[in-house]
């Protein structure tokens, strides 16, 4: 059953009253207040443009305990290299900008709208939402964005502009951050090769509670 949302109370019905899909709600807005109250919750807004908002909580949640992060021995050595420098919150709105822009053989990035956009720009602002950047010779060539729940990053959207990029931005933030798992929402190819794993919705909703 989908739910519609009062715009004027900030409550979400419980997570597991999603459709099969993940569908869980409709409607609302994307002030701060309600974003932080879903992700609470292990909910996260997707939507394409023109369409109402779309509340989804997943059965089950793609995510990276840091420590089990994959390393390829090619991925070591161009990490090694210094080929990439690695900076976090610097470039937050060219990174969630540069998400939206490039598109990816798994995912449409046109999902994250205008309106998305100023909506987690203003979480970052906050102190909620952050960002890895890849740079190489000065030029920002990849990086991630997400809003941070207790010890969980929650992931949003990675990008990249050259080979390997997200990649590096995303076992930079494995090995560097103090974070206990990183919600990757959803599962591709790219994610399950770097050692992401599959919960279930309850055991998301627990780890919630307790990191």
């Amino acid at each position: 059953m989908v739910f519609k949302l009062d715009d004027n109370e900030i409550v979400f019905p419980r997570p597991e009253l999603a459709d099969p899909d993940g569908l869980l709600a409709i409607g609302g807005d994307l002030s701060a207040e309600r974003l932080m109250q879903a992700y609470k919750h292990g909910i996260f807004p997707w939507f394409s443009e023109g369409d109402p908002i779309c509340w989804y909580a997943p059965m089950e949640r793609c995510v990276i305990f840091p420590g089990n992060v994959v390393i390829s021995k090619s991925m070591s050595k161009l990490l090694k290299s210094g080929a990439f420098k690695v900076t976090y919150d610097q470039s937050f709105k060219e990174v969630i900008e540069s998400c939206a822009k490039i598109g990816r053989k798994d995912q449409d990035g046109t999902w994250i709208t205008q309106q998305m956009q100023e909506a987690y720009i203003e979480l970052h602002r906050r102190g909620h939402a952050h960002s890895v950047e890849v740079w190489r010779d000065e030029v920002l060539v990849g990086g991630l964005y997400g809003v941070q729940m207790n010890q969980i990053f929650c992931g949003e959207s990675m990008f990249s502009k050259v080979s390997n990029a997200s990649k590096c931005a995303l076992i930079w933030l494995c090995q560097n951050k103090d974070f206990a798992m990183i919600d990757c929402q959803l599962p591709n190819d790219h994610l399950m090769s770097l050692g992401a794993e599959m919960i279930s919705n309850t055991a998301y909703a627990d780890c919630l509670k307790t990191i």
